[in-house]
């Protein structure tokens, strides 16, 4: 093998590397959540610290899991990748992947989709 096609070989890889994206898959009924943006002001004007800001309640459904049996009961996942969601204050778990910050809920945590 030539000296270029190796360091063609190589670049390849790197770029495979760099390039290679991470998925969340969730399981059961959980799904995948991106939240929205906290507020940065007040609807006055004042600015808001990071402690100050609200946990904002609304977010993008990024992935759902299949559903099924869970807990014994048949579980049919009402919502769909794309929707936006209202979901209950303390529910889920964070998960930071690749720089990205994820909440990970049960599909009943979620109270509405909004439209």
């Amino acid at each position: 093998m030539s000296a270029n096609k190796t360091k063609e070989s190589i670049e390849l890889i790197y770029r495979i590397r760099r390039n290679h994206i991470m998925k969340l898959v969730p399981l059961g009924d959980r799904v995948v959540l991106k939240q929205v943006e906290a507020e940065e002001t007040t609807k006055s004007g004042l600015i808001l610290t990071t402690s100050a800001q609200e946990k904002p309640q609304e977010a993008e459904v990024i992935a759902v899991g299949p559903g099924g049996m869970v807990d014994g009961k048949e579980v049919t996942m009402q919502v769909k990748p794309g929707d936006k969601v209202i979901y209950s204050k303390y529910a889920g778990n964070e998960v930071k992947l690749e720089g990205e910050e994820y909440i990970i809920v049960r599909q009943n945590d979620i109270l509405a989709v909004v439209e």
